[in-house]
């Protein structure tokens, strides 16, 4: 059947599954949206007050569902406004598809209104880019966008449609059917008998889990290997949702501002087993310290991170969740009775430095017991990001979205919305700061006019934290441009878009806030006062070891 580009575009959406795709408007690609809404009863657009909101909000979706996010845009700023969050989910490996219009084809190159070109701006962060000059290829390009995207180690993908592309017609093929454009995975699993060997030599295993291993779906394979090795487990932000927090072996978030006895354990082990992980300076700080005192083993999808930060003693890649399968196939029971004593006594004297009652811990503390375990959160990006890896207890996989790679201050409020309708449209919670809060405000339209339920608890310190924190320790309390001064009411600020909005000064004002939160059938703002030299603690000093770890304020 003959359909114009825009309509074969939409045609295959659909029958690439895809539900639900966020964007905005513009003029080289009202053709897409003409077809969007007519088909507006297979395919839901939800329109954001921002091409970044959209982009955040499709990576969101993707964390929260497990499916493809799908974000759209027009040429020029709009497709430039895009970058930040195609950036954000490659550096997450978070399988996205952006969809972008440009001039038509006779156009390009001619510096004509809002051509900008997209494909070569965002070549070093994308999977894979396509600029689709002839009707004829429309059709595969999306299939082979959609396989990339969640081949391997997932990422995203852009499409760039010119203006005569969607209009010019070509013949739509139902289930199409295109050589696979991917190549066959790697796997090497030679070493396991060597692995073994190592595995059994050991007197203090330890494993570090991260992102990997949430995104191939190893919960399972991840809790059955500590079990097997009596190992504790610590785990990357990313992949916090990779083991029950209440697990008594799941020791937390490791690296620089990570809980005392992760730190502690992973300084002290013999073995490090890291699953899914690429290393991060965050994570490792001094190189040379290390791994100084144990064996490594690491596992991961994508061979380039075998050896890119750490050199291991052996490594296997391939999916996490096939490999460890294959390793317990032949991996008996083992006890680390003084080890796990060790670990113990790690635990008992990691307590958090206290707070003011009305401080980080007992906020998140109490949100975290009002709502459900497989309630969805969000977090932007700062000191409150790492209070919540600190204090928030994740139960279950895909409920935590958060910008690990990038760290991009902004994120959360589009997370959480797609987020939220990812997950049904369920309770969402976005933990936020000040700072970050300001940076896309904006999409608080979108929530609201999306009905969405979703809770923003801002912690308010009137600075912006984390860079006043690193200030305060490493610049002599010079404090240039982190106090934001600013007058802005948060609450009333959440009534004029229509939402409901709170003000917290002590726990008795969050509680009330939360209640009323339950009774919301949109979202609501909670403006929590924190004091501005609250400090996100332990912290090791950036390309320092455990040995260098500040625990005092």
């Amino acid at each position: 059947m003959k359909m114009n580009g825009a309509r074969i575009l939409v045609e295959e959406l659909i029958h690439q599954g895809v539900e639900v795709i966020f964007g905005y408007p513009g003029g080289s690609v009202l053709n897409i949206y003409d077809e969007l809404y007519l088909a507006s009863d297979r395919i839901k657009h939800v329109l954001a007050a921002h091409e970044q909101g959209a982009s955040h909000a499709a990576d969101g979706y993707a964390r929260a569902s497990g499916r493809t996010g799908v974000v759209l845009a027009t040429s020029g700023p709009g497709a430039t406004n895009l970058v930040t969050g195609i950036a954000n989910a490659y550096l997450d490996s978070v399988p996205m598809v952006a969809i972008t219009g440009n001039v038509a084809v006779a156009n390009l190159g001619k510096d004509s209104f809002q051509e900008v070109d997209i494909v070569g701006i965002t070549q070093p962060v994308v999977k894979h880019n396509y600029m689709v000059r002839d009707i004829k290829d429309l059709q595969r390009t999306i299939i082979e966008a959609f396989e990339i995207a969640n081949a391997g180690r997932k990422g995203p993908v852009l499409i760039d449609i010119p203006k005569d592309v969607q209009i010019n017609e070509w013949e739509y093929v139902e289930d199409m059917k295109v050589p696979s454009v991917t190549k066959r995975r790697d796997k090497s699993v030679n070493d396991v008998d060597a692995f073994l060997e190592m595995v059994k030599k050991a007197k203090r295993p330890f494993i570090y889990a991260g992102g990997g291993a949430a995104a191939s779906g190893a919960e399972a394979e991840l809790l059955e290997l500590s079990r097997r090795l009596d190992a504790p487990v610590g785990l990357s932000m990313m992949g916090l949702t990779a083991l029950p927090a209440s697990y008594p072996l799941n020791l937390g978030m490791c690296g620089m501002h990570g809980k005392y006895a992760s730190i502690k354990a992973q300084s002290e082990c013999d073995l490090l087993l890291a699953v899914g992980v690429r290393f991060s300076d965050r994570a490792t700080g001094d190189l040379e310290e290390y791994t100084k005192k144990c064996m490594t083993v690491h596992i991961d999808i994508d061979r380039a991170e075998i050896g890119k930060n750490v050199n291991p003693d052996i490594s296997m890649w391939g999916d996490v969740k096939e490999i460890l399968g294959t390793l317990l196939e032949k991996m008996p029971q083992y006890e680390h009775p003084e080890w796990i004593a060790q670990i113990e006594e790690y635990k008992n004297a990691a307590v958090l430095p206290p707070t003011k009652e009305f401080g980080p811990g007992p906020i998140i503390g109490e949100v975290n017991r009002h709502y459900a375990p497989d309630t969805v959160v969000a977090t932007d990006v700062g000191q409150h990001q790492m209070w919540v890896m600190q204090y928030y207890h994740v139960e279950k996989p895909r409920t935590l979205l958060t910008s690990g790679g990038l760290g991009t201050m902004g994120y959360g409020l589009g997370a959480a919305i797609g987020g939220c309708i990812g997950s049904g449209r369920k309770r969402t919670v976005l933990f936020t700061g000040d700072g970050s809060f300001g940076m896309n405000l904006n999409e608080m339209a979108t929530a609201v006019s999306q009905e969405l339920p979703i809770t923003i608890v801002i912690f308010n310190n009137d600075v912006l934290g984390m860079v006043r924190q690193w200030q305060t320790i490493f610049y002599d309390c010079h404090y240039s441009q982190t106090i934001l001064d600013r007058k802005t009411d948060f609450p009333a600020l959440a009534r004029a878009f229509g939402a409901y909005g709170f003000t917290a000064w002590t726990m008795d004002d969050l509680r009330a806030a939360l209640e009323a939160a339950d009774q919301a059938e949109g979202p609501v703002l909670i403006d929590c006062h924190i004091d501005m030299d609250e400090k996100v603690l332990p912290m090791i000093p950036p390309g320092r070891s455990v040995k260098d770890m500040i625990v005092k304020g």
